[in-house]
C-alpha cells in the first residue's frame, strides 16, 4: 500500500506529514518519540493503513517540520496537532503516541478531548514530580558535542546501541538520521517531557485507552501500571521483547495490537 508524504501549511508553519489509506475511513493520528519523525512508523503505516486512513505527523522541530518560534513544550506540539487535523478537516481521530508521542497523545486527550476519539499510549512514561526529580539527577539521553572528525555520531549511536536489538543496525542508523534533522537541541524533546506536568491534566483522559508495554524497554515499561493506575479504563498490552524502538522495530505485533484495539471501538 502506498505512503503519501505532504506539507500542511499552518498557523505554525510547515508541517510535513505522511499518511495511507482510504481519506474515507476513520482517521489514526500516529506521533513519535524524540528525535525521531515519521519514519519511525514508516512499516506501521501501510497495515493500519488497510483499514483506516493513518496519518504520522513529523512533531514541529523534527524530521520535515518548522519547529515552534518559542522554546518546545509538550503543549505547543499538541497545540501543532491540532492545526494539523484542522487543515486536514478531520474533527475526531484516534491518537496513537510512543514515547513522547505518547506524552503529547495525553495532552491532546485532556485538552482538546473533543478531537479524540480512543488513545493508544506505547511505551509511555508518566510523567509527575517523582518522574521530574529522577529524570534531573540523569545525564542526558542523547546530547553529544559536536566534533570535527564526525564522532559525535558514532558517540549518538553508542548511547542507544543497549537499548536496540542487537542484529538490527538499521534500526540505529534511522535513529541517527533523524536526530541529524533536529532543528536546535536535539535534547530539547526530553526536556519537555521531564517538564511536563501530567498529574495536572491525567484525570481529564476519559477516552478508551490502550497502553502498550514494551516488555524490554527499560525507560518506559515500569510506567504502564502507573498510567494504568490513573485510567481506570486503560488496558495494557504486553509486547515480549518489544524495546525502545517498538513500531519499527517490530510493526507487525505494534500495529496488531493498535488495530484489534481501535476495531472495538464504535
Amino acid at each position: 500500500m502506498k505512503v503519501r508524504r505532504a506539507f500542511a501549511d499552518l498557523p505554525h508553519g510547515q508541517v510535513h506529514y505522511a499518511e495511507c489509506g482510504d481519506p474515507r475511513r476513520p482517521a489514526v493520528l500516529l506521533l513519535h518519540q524524540t528525535p525521531r519523525s515519521w519514519a519511525e512508523y514508516r512499516e506501521v503505516l501501510p497495515l493500519i493503513g488497510a483499514s483506516y486512513r493513518a496519518i504520522a505527523m513529523d512533531t514541529a522541530g523534527f524530521g520535515d517540520s518548522e519547529p515552534p518560534s518559542g522554546p518546545a513544550s509538550i503543549e505547543t506540539w499538541a497545540a501543532v496537532a491540532v492545526q494539523l487535523l484542522d487543515a486536514l478537516g478531520l474533527p475526531r481521530v484516534h491518537v496513537v503516541g510512543h514515547h513522547t508521542g505518547g506524552v503529547i497523545a495525553v495532552e491532546l486527550a485532556a485538552r482538546h478531548a473533543e478531537r479524540v476519539a480512543s488513545l493508544v499510549l506505547s511505551s509511555t512514561p508518566y510523567t509527575d514530580e517523582a518522574f521530574r526529580r529522577a529524570r534531573a539527577q540523569r545525564p542526558p539521553i542523547d546530547a553529544v558535542e559536536p566534533a570535527d572528525d564526525g564522532s559525535h555520531l558514532a558517540e549518538l549511536w553508542r548511547k542507544r546501541q543497549s537499548f536496540y536489538p542487537p542484529g538490527r543496525p538499521e534500526l540505529l542508523l534511522a535513529f541517527v538520521q533523524d536526530a541529524m534533522k533536529v532543528r536546535g537541541d536535539v535534547e530539547g524533546g526530553h526536556r519537555a517531557v521531564a517538564s511536563y506536568r501530567m498529574e495536572d491534566c491525567i484525570a481529564q483522559v476519559r477516552q478508551p485507552t490502550l497502553l502498550i508495554k514494551a516488555m524490554d524497554d527499560p525507560f518506559a515499561a515500569p510506567h504502564a501500571q502507573e498510567l494504568h493506575e490513573r485510567l481506570p479504563q486503560a488496558r495494557i498490552e504486553e509486547i515480549p521483547g518489544g524495546m525502545v524502538p517498538l513500531p519499527d522495530q517490530l510493526p507487525a505485533a505494534f500495529a496488531d495490537a493498535v488495530l484489534r484495539f481501535l476495531d472495538e471501538q464504535p
